[in-house]
């Protein structure tokens, strides 16, 4: 178990390495690229501006015309088809504008209000047409530019998504794998239990015809059944037990019965059960195995020496189980661990009696299972929620 858990561990660490790398690669790349871009983008409206002013400006006296060859300037003013750009004068008064995607319903208002944002916000280029006559280039990135300027985000969403599924992924077939292995188990135990059983009911018969002690006979075959009801918990583990209506009360006590009459004398048990009938669904094997667990659970807590109260509350839509003891308590940050498989703090201990408590409730019986409140060295209560 805890080798599967560190393996896990480190699939996730080499995947957020992975991540990360790509993620610090691509986004420096992606600067690296749009400031190059932005740098063309600035020469082109440099060029275009030079183009504006040779356009308007008169040919000086004397200049040829390979000079001023306007064929080759209209093809510069006009190879602009992707960067937004306004030209005014010296009061902001607009005198032309390319690449704006105005729309035809509003040409007027959308013309005023994306020039005034390149004017507030985009790059300016002066074009002086004379000592004390001026025009402005205003302009913005392209598309292209904006688009390469929001890669690395888009990038930096696309792995996270990726790094969500990788770890949805390894808990969906760890989960897979965990019940398999609780299946397999319980297959296993329950087929191994079944043919002792099986022989103990025939020597059961034969005794039953000799001259054997009443009292023997009835503790044998009281243990034959105890081992029978084990056999069909682990039978119905291993498939998909439908709750039927029953009442919780009855449920309850046989399960403390049982305990109580293999436990020390030291441990005091106490019920507060409601007057009326309680019926919720349950599946009665499976949900006394779960009140027996946490009672043995609770006895080793306590060392064999303290008292265990079960209290059930009755409420319209749900019931309330309580099952609180006086042992060793358990740390706040330990209070989802203890359902862990593997979780134990005996020397001996497998860890899977409160993983299997947890799989009753909330996979068989479709409650919920918690630790309600503990405190170290005073007690420990665990609460189970039943629909009704």
């Amino acid at each position: 178990m805890s080798t599967y858990k560190d393996f896990s561990q480190a699939i996730r660490i080499v995947f957020l390495c992975i991540a990360v790398v790509i993620i610090t690669a691509s986004t420096l790349f992606s600067n690296r690229l749009a400031r190059e871009l932005a740098n063309e983008e600035r020469k082109k409206m440099e060029l275009w501006a030079e183009a504006i002013r040779f356009l308007i400006q008169e040919p000086a006296d004397g200049q040829s015309d390979m000079q001023f060859d306007y064929s080759l300037t209209l093809k510069i003013i006009e190879g602009n088809t992707n960067i937004p750009v306004i030209l005014t004068d010296q009061d902001n008064n607009i005198l032309s504008h390319s690449n704006l995607n105005l729309s035809t319903k509003h040409p007027d208002e959308d013309l005023a209000e994306l020039s005034s944002e390149l004017i507030e916000r985009g790059q300016c280029i002066e074009v002086r047409l004379a000592p004390d006559l001026v025009q402005y280039v205003y302009y913005s990135d392209s598309r292209h530019l904006k688009m390469l300027k929001y890669f690395p985000y888009v990038q930096l969403a696309v792995m996270f998504v990726f790094f969500i599924i990788v770890i949805i992924s390894l808990t969906t077939s760890k989960k897979a794998e965990q019940n398999k292995v609780w299946v397999g188990l319980s297959k296993e135990t329950a087929h191994q239990l079944g043919t002792p059983i099986s022989s103990l009911l025939a020597w059961e018969e034969i005794l039953k015809m000799k001259d054997i002690d009443p009292s023997l006979l009835s503790e044998i075959q009281r243990d034959t059944q105890r081992l029978q009801t084990i056999a069909e918990r682990f039978s119905k583990i291993g498939s998909k037990p439908e709750p039927k209506p029953e009442a919780l009360g009855p449920a309850i006590d046989n399960a403390v019965r049982y305990i109580k009459g293999r436990s020390s004398k030291k441990v005091s048990f106490t019920t507060g059960l409601p007057d009326n009938d309680v019926v919720v669904p349950l599946n009665i094997p499976l949900f006394e195995w779960v009140i027996e667990n946490l009672c043995k659970n609770a006895i080793d807590a306590m060392d064999g020496n303290g008292s265990i109260n079960i209290s059930v509350a009755d409420a319209p839509d749900c019931v309330t189980i309580d099952v609180s003891d006086t042992g060793k308590g358990i740390a706040k940050n330990r209070f989802k661990t203890v359902f862990k498989p593997g979780y134990t703090t005996k020397a001996r201990g497998w860890g899977l009696g409160l993983s299997l408590v947890k799989r009753i409730v909330e996979e068989y019986h479709h409650g919920k299972i918690f630790v309600k409140s503990s405190e170290l060295g005073k007690g420990t209560t665990f609460r189970i929620l039943l629909k009704k």
